[in-house]
């Protein structure tokens, strides 16, 4: 479902990512690991289409989406949430989620619009808040109203940027409960999460970054306890 050949982007002289390649089968769920600053929402960002690759592919469903348009990834099959809650808060919860029905794989219009748009804000828990205007939410509702958005443009990939943070023990279960639901239709999804409890419950297999690099791949108790991944986010140093 996602191919990444040697992904790297640059700003300056920095490499926020640098040259990272792996793959993801369709229906995978994987977590995206590593410190702050390591480059995880940068290749988000390069698979979504909100930046542009300084060099290296990355394909989609076996198509060569590179450098495309944010909409023209979007028709194919990718939806994302976003670390900072991106919303549009003049709008109804509905009128938010009805624009990702029209822009997303397979475009809607009118009622059909309207009813995704309200099967996703009651998937994700907005049943009844359709109307209310979306800036009034609390910051929960409105990180949901997000997941609903994306859903509601019908993925086949869900990139997920620490949708889990802030959430306290009893909406984390909840949380937790509603990404495995996706997760058993077949949607693939990549998360970038900081919540172990959380990665241990819904990815099977992990991939962690640091300064820009992929230093780990592969189940997801073998790549927790890798020393090298330990050190990462500990800042330990190993003896020589």
């Amino acid at each position: 479902m996602l191919e990444i050949r040697n992904a790297t982007k640059t700003f300056g002289g920095l490499a926020a990512v640098d040259r990272v390649s792996f793959s993801i089968q369709q229906g995978e769920v994987a977590g995206l690991l590593g410190p702050n600053g390591s480059g995880k929402t940068t290749l988000l960002n390069l698979v979504s289409g909100a930046l542009p690759p300084s060099g290296g592919r990355i394909l989609i469903a076996g198509r060569d989406m590179t450098g495309k348009r944010a909409d023209l990834i979007a028709r194919a099959g990718v939806a994302r949430t976003f670390q900072l809650v991106r919303i549009l808060p003049s709008l109804t919860p509905e009128e938010n989620v009805m624009v990702s029905a029209v822009f997303g794989a397979v475009p809607h219009w009118g009622e059909k619009a309207r009813e995704i748009a309200r099967a996703a804000l009651a998937r994700v828990g907005l049943d009844g808040h359709h109307a209310r205007a979306a800036g009034d939410l609390t910051y929960l509702d409105q990180k949901r109203l997000e997941l609903a958005r994306a859903l509601a443009a019908e993925p086949k990939l869900l990139l997920l940027d620490e949708w889990l943070a802030g959430l306290n023990p009893t909406e984390l279960k909840e949380g937790i409960a509603l990404i495995r639901s996706f997760s058993e239709t077949g949607i693939t999804i990549l998360m970038v999460e900081h919540i172990m409890e959380a990665v241990r419950a819904l990815c099977p297999r992990c991939l962690v970054m640091n300064s820009g690099a992929l230093i780990a791949d592969g189940p997801t108790g073998e790549v927790l306890a890798d020393p090298h991944v330990i050190a990462a986010y500990l800042g330990e140093v190993e003896d020589a």
